[in-house]
């Protein structure tokens, strides 16, 4: 079942994204910077850990996930270190994301080659 419940989350999340894009002016980076703050919203009122309890690596995918990521990081060490905590809170949870992203893009951009 939770294969399931990935799939319409993530599918959702997409259609969405899709319908927005096809329906408005709105370029691909409006959009995921859109998903990005919707995420974190949703993760202040603790809406997207049920998103992720219920669906779970389908909630974790999607470009929404960053922003929950975020803020969730912000609110954990926030606890610990106060206001210094939503500085560095925020990139705990996502360093190990971002920085293998940038490995990985780096290493794919070496060993195929863009058409002009």
């Amino acid at each position: 079942m939770i294969y399931l419940n990935a799939f319409l989350f993530a599918g959702t999340v997409c259609l969405i994204g899709q319908m927005i894009l096809d329906n408005t002016k709105l370029t691909p980076g409006h959009i995921t910077s859109m998903f990005v703050v919707v995420g974190a919203f949703l993760d202040i009122f603790d809406i997207y850990d049920q998103f992720v309890l219920w669906a779970g690596g389908g909630a974790l995918v999607p470009i929404t996930s960053f922003g929950h990521l975020l803020i969730h990081g912000a609110m954990d060490t926030v606890n610990n270190f106060g206001v210094m905590g939503l500085f560095t809170g925020m990139f705990d949870l996502t360093s190990s994301g971002i920085v293998s992203a940038i490995i990985f893009s780096f290493l794919l951009s070496l060993v195929f080659h863009p058409k002009d």
